[in-house]
């Protein structure tokens, strides 16, 4: 059985999506940020860090969202969730998953933070701007490099359009444009995908009922 540590509206969706993908069985442990399950030492034995994601299969414990997905798609490679090792297509696909955590998210993750993530006395308001024009720098790759294929990578649907998708409905939970038609329009289609609806349905149901 795996399982998976997160919290909904995190990068834990990423790891749902690609465990829906690949049609494993697995149980959802809610880390309830809100709550400050993240600093609690049971927690932090299984992530030193604190954050989520994080998968458990057996004796192996993975944290960080995209190399659970690789890992998932590896372990299931009949979903084509990842390119097979030592492909053309493999090197691309690394390509892309690096792009997307360290080019197209951190915007993203800057304005989290500035937001509401990090206490009050360490945010800077005034970063706002510069991380909008990060993002406009970074979407514009994206889109050039997609272009009017369906996929980044070959002809199937891998993980690295899963970590792009769910960045994509990151930035418009922030009411960011996506500044693309091409990239709306891909967005769209693959947030369309059975098992993203799966995946917000799961979430739904990891929270407690409100007595």
């Amino acid at each position: 059985m795996l399982h998976v540590y997160g919290c909904p509206n995190t990068r834990s969706q990423r790891v749902v999506w690609a465990l829906e993908e690949v049609g494993a069985t697995y149980e959802y442990h809610l880390v309830n940020l809100l709550a400050g399950d993240d600093r609690k030492p049971d927690y932090q034995a299984i992530n030193t860090g604190g954050k989520v994601p994080a998968l458990v299969d057996g004796d192996l414990i993975l944290s960080e969202s995209a190399a659970i997905c690789t890992y998932l798609g590896d372990r299931f490679p009949a979903s084509g969730l990842t390119p097979p090792s030592g492909s053309v297509e493999r090197a691309l696909y690394d390509q892309w998953c690096f792009f997307i955590l360290s080019e197209l998210e951190q915007p993203l993750w800057t304005i989290t933070k500035h937001r509401f993530a990090l206490p009050k006395k360490r945010r800077v308001p005034a970063i706002f701007d510069t991380a909008h024009w990060e993002w406009d720098m970074a979407a514009r790759v994206l889109a050039t490099g997609l272009g009017e294929r369906a996929f980044l990578v070959g002809e199937c649907f891998t993980a690295a359009d899963l970590l792009a998708a769910q960045t994509l409905a990151w930035a418009r939970a922030f009411e960011i444009p996506l500044g693309h038609v091409t990239l709306e329009r891909y967005a769209d289609r693959l947030l369309g995908r059975p098992a993203w609806a799966r995946t917000i349905e799961r979430e739904q149901g990891v929270f407690p009922p409100v007595e």
